[in-house]
Formats: C-alpha cells, structure tokens, sequence
C-alpha cells in the first residue's frame, strides 16, 4: 500500500528537526570547550558536525522504506513535497529544511540536474516569516569603556577574565571614538582558539562592521584582537577558512544581517562560514543560475596554465571556477581520479587555515550547452567523457568541483606593480608554513598551483598531488659515489614514494632576482628538512598550532604566553 503523502511529509520533517537538535548540540558545545580550553575536543566536535548531515539523511531514507515508500512512486513523492513546504512556510529554518527534502530527493531518486516534480527550486513566494533581531544593542552614551564591559558580561563565560577593564580600555582606543550606537550579534563565534563579538558601529554619516576576538590563556579570558572595516571583518568568513560554531536560532536572520556587513561576501559563502555547508550549495547552485539568467557570456577557459588533471572553466563575469576532473593523466602525474576525490574530500574536512579555498562538489549538475566555448565543450567531451556528457541542449557533469575564483600567483606576479609582486611573493611563503602548521604539505608547489585572492592572500587551490604533511618523510639528497646519478631517472641511492627535498624547491619558484631576494629573508628555512621536521614532530606530539585569521598588527598588546 502506498504511504500517504503527509506521513511521508511527517517522516522527512521528523529527520530535520533530528538534523537541527545535532547541529546544534554539538555547536552548543562550543563555548564550554573554549572555557575548559580543550582544543582537541572542539575539533573532534567539527567533524561529528560535518557528519551529522549524511547520518540523518541515511537514517530518513531508511525510515521512508520502512514506511513503504519506493522510488516509483515519483507522483507520490511530488504531493509528499507540497505538503513538506505547507509545514516551514512560516518557519524560520524554511530554506534549510527545503535543502534536506532536496538531499532526500536526490539520494533516493536517479535524477540528472534539478527535478521540479521532486525537488524544491526557488524560495516561495507565499512565505511570511517575521524578520528576527539577531542583536544587541549597546548605550554607548558613557564612552566605549563601558559598552565594551557589558559585552564582555554579557557572553557569560564560565571562566574568569585575566583583567578585563585594562582590556576594555585597550579596546576602546582601538576602535577610535565613541559611535552613535552599537549593534552585537547575541550568538559568540567559536572556531580555533578564539571567540569572537561581531557586530556594527554607527554614526551619523556610516555604519562599520568590527569584529573583537576573546582567547582564553592560562591567566583567564583576555580581549586579543580588534578588527575594524569590511577588509578585516571579511577575512574571518573567507572561503578559505573552517567553519564557526555559533548557535543562532535562526540562522536565516544571521546570514541575512551578516551580509549587510559583508556585501562583497555571498550568500553561500556565509552559510559556509557559520557552518550549514548543504545551504550554501544550495545558494551556489541559485546564484550559478540567475547569472545564467541574466548574462549572456559562454563558459570559457578559467585564466592560468591548463591543468593536467583538472579541466578548469568560467564564466568572465563571474567569480567562481568550474573544475572537472580529466579521464586519464599524463605519466608524470602517479595519482588516480580516485584519489583525487579522496584529497579533495581531506580538504572539505580539515582546518583550512586560511590558505585552503573551499571546493563544492556537485553532482549531475547541468549547464546549458549553447552557453559553452566550443572548443571547452570538445574538451570536455573528449577528456572527460566519463563523467561529461550532453543531451537535450544540456552539458551533464557527474561530478565537478566549484571554487571561488583568485588570480593566479604566476600571473599575478608578472603583471603586479613590484613591491606588491614582492609582498604576494612572501605571503607565498607565509601560506606554505600555515598549510604546514595545518598537517597539509601541497605536494606541488608551482606559483601556478596558488592563487591571491580580491583581499590580496595567497592561498592554494590545486589539491591532486596534496597530502598530511606528517605522512612525508623529509630528507637531504644523499651524497652519491655514483657520476651517473644526476642523468639517471631513479638514483642508485634510491627514493621512497613518500621522500621530500626541500633543496629542490627554489627550483620550482621562477622568481626574480629581487622577489628571490625577499623571499629568501624571510623563508630560506623552507629549503631545509630541520624545518618540515620540527612542524611535524609538534603535530606528532598533539600540539595544535594556531594560525590567527587576521593580521598581527590587529593584536592586542597581550603576552603570547599567556595564551598557550
């Protein structure tokens, strides 16, 4: 017998609300890890987060079939969605259930791109969820001194303050004169080592986003960093960056008051940022399509040398890339399509640290086949036949990787004025010890493998030949008897699989004399094998080395050991 739709609809409404207690259980979480300083905890945290979804989900399908729903029932499944969406068109978490309905959907159903029988496409237009404050205010009438302090009350830490009117008072002088008003976000931001307030400063002429971080060292809770302005609030929802824990009932007002902080940053990339990685897909897809809607530009080849892994391709308009993964690879290249995906799945989770640019997978995504270049189409088509095909005026890819965009290194050096050449140059070397710090060793390191983003940091984005630093074994080049060994192509002192020299690197820069120069005053220790060492031997010993998202110069003046 077939189940009625509305139990069906009961069943997958039972699964969220399984969904949302997970996520927020283990978000809650967070702030006792902070007071109790249990990093290691709050990793571990993380990850059962970024699980969590493919659980449910599992265990909804599973009750759908025991309830005796079957994929033929496709006509069942479509009233089963009407009466799903009847049920959050006035919930604040609407858009998030909608997106698991479309997860369910898609797990269950064989379906190429968007099915509008079974899947939910825009948001509703009949929708009426009352806009919800997701701050608070601050009278500011009395100096910053004091807001500063109700703040920092206000968070109702389980653990002391170091002192926490020096800090206030260091705060204040940082955020310049008093404003008009002030607006925080209720919920506190956790991710690493930190906490962090954000908000809005008003005055009569301008509104300021800022963000403060709070640590907690071995003296107590201590404000540790100011950050005033778009450019530096940003950085902390980079795209390159791990996900916050921050517990908002209703996350859709977040995003929303976030993004009028942040404009230049989208939808999907806040989403991300406070940790519903399924909705900022969901947002990706809706923005990919209504530029689609609203442009007429032709995918094209995305600027940089052609990968020989990836086919990678763009819209010129656009900022992000389209990446697909070829059917076979050149000799030199020893990994498998396999293993591709698997490192591209290490990087979804782990710690990007800034330096890492978020990839989302999609799969049987659709694109229209008159808006491609023909010359990418035939690539495409003849390259990646596997998991590329077309039919009825649409290019389906079984699998493609969707990144932000960024400039690549190699190009950006060549064209930049010299001194910013230079700075990128070195903020190379910077990005290659913060993967390091993470566990990742980039595996190539190619100026055409990273990339400097709108703010100007360079990150990495080619992740095929990437792998944890502490399953490297990092070595000096053996003194050989043997004349032949430099023309052989395996040395009579043999190479281990996973082997590093580090003196092979200055090879692969290609740098001026003056970039060289730089480079090398501030990151000639990449070049020995003392160095990947040490950072391994701390990983291998449990120490997680924090990498901060902002710029030292926003650092308080507090005593960093006092806050190991």
């Amino acid at each position: 017998m077939t189940p009625d739709p509305n139990r069906l609809a009961h069943i997958a409404d039972d699964g969220f609300r399984s969904l949302l207690r997970r996520h927020r259980a283990v978000t809650t979480r967070a702030q006792t890890r902070f007071e109790a300083r249990d990093w290691v905890g709050f990793r571990k945290d993380a990850l059962e987060r970024i699980d969590a979804y493919g659980v449910v989900l599992d265990h909804t399908i599973a009750a759908l079939h025991t309830a005796g729903f079957t994929t033929e029932d496709r006509v069942g499944w479509s009233k089963a969605r009407n009466a799903f969406r009847v049920r959050f068109l006035d919930d604040p978490a609407g858009p998030i259930a909608e997106t698991f309905f479309n997860s369910l959907a898609r797990k269950m159903f064989t379906t190429e791109g968007i099915d509008p029988l079974l899947e939910f496409l825009e948001v509703p237009l009949d929708r009426h969820v009352k806009l919800k404050t997701v701050t608070r205010s601050y009278d500011t009438s009395n100096g910053s001194h004091l807001w500063l302090l109700d703040a920092a009350r206000d968070c109702r830490f389980q653990a002391s303050w170091a002192d926490l009117s020096t800090d206030a008072s260091a705060v204040a002088d940082r955020l310049g004169d008093t404003p008009d008003s002030v607006e925080i976000v209720e919920a506190i931001f956790f991710r690493g080592k930190a906490a962090y307030l954000v908000g809005s400063m008003s005055t009569a002429s301008q509104t300021v986003p800022f963000a403060l971080a709070i640590r907690h060292g071995r003296t107590g809770l201590r404000f540790s960093a100011v950050l005033v302005g778009e450019s530096d609030v940003s950085i902390l929802f980079s795209y390159t960056r791990a996900a916050f824990h921050v517990d908002s009932a209703t996350p859709v007002d977040l995003v929303r008051f976030l993004s009028g902080l942040l404009p230049h940053r989208a939808a999907a990339e806040l989403w991300a940022a406070i940790g519903f990685r399924k909705q900022a897909k969901t947002e990706r897809y809706r923005d990919i399509v209504r530029y689609l809607e609203r442009s007429t530009e032709q995918f094209t080849y995305a600027p940089g040398v052609p990968g020989l892994v990836m086919i990678v391709f763009t819209l010129t308009g656009y900022d992000v890339v389209f990446k697909v993964v070829r059917d076979r690879f050149p000799p030199q290249k020893s990994v498998t399509p396999k293993q591709v995906a698997e490192r591209y799945q290490l990087v979804a989770r782990h710690d990007r640290a800034g330096r890492l640019v978020e990839a989302q997978r999609f799969e049987q995504l659709r694109l229209p086949e008159d808006r491609f270049d023909s010359v990418v189409l035939s690539e495409l088509l003849t390259e990646a036949s596997r998991t590329v095909s077309v039919s009825d005026g649409q290019v389906t890819f079984g699998t493609v990787y969707v990144e932000r965009r960024v400039t690549p290194l190699d190009l950006y050096v060549r064209s930049a004025d010299p001194n910013e050449a230079i700075r990128a140059i070195v903020d190379y070397g910077a990005a290659i010890k913060n993967l390091a710090a993470s566990n990742i060793f980039p595996g190539d390191m190619l100026l055409k493998n990273f990339g400097v983003t709108r703010l100007g940091r360079v990150v990495f984005y080619d992740y095929d030949e990437l792998t944890e630093l502490t399953e490297c074994k990092f070595r000096r080049f053996p003194e050989s008897d043997d004349p032949y060994d430099d023309l052989a192509e395996v040395p009579s002192y043999g190479i281990g699989p996973n082997d590093i020299f580090p003196e092979e690197l200055p090879r692969f820069l290609g740098l001026t004399k003056e970039m060289r120069s730089a480079f090398d005053a501030r990151h000639a220790d990449l070049f020995e094998p003392e160095f990947w060492i040490d950072v391994q031997n701390r990983i291998k010993s449990g120490e997680t080395i924090e990498i901060l998202p902002y710029r030292r110069t926003r650092t308080l003046g507090v005593h960093a050991a006092d806050l190991r």
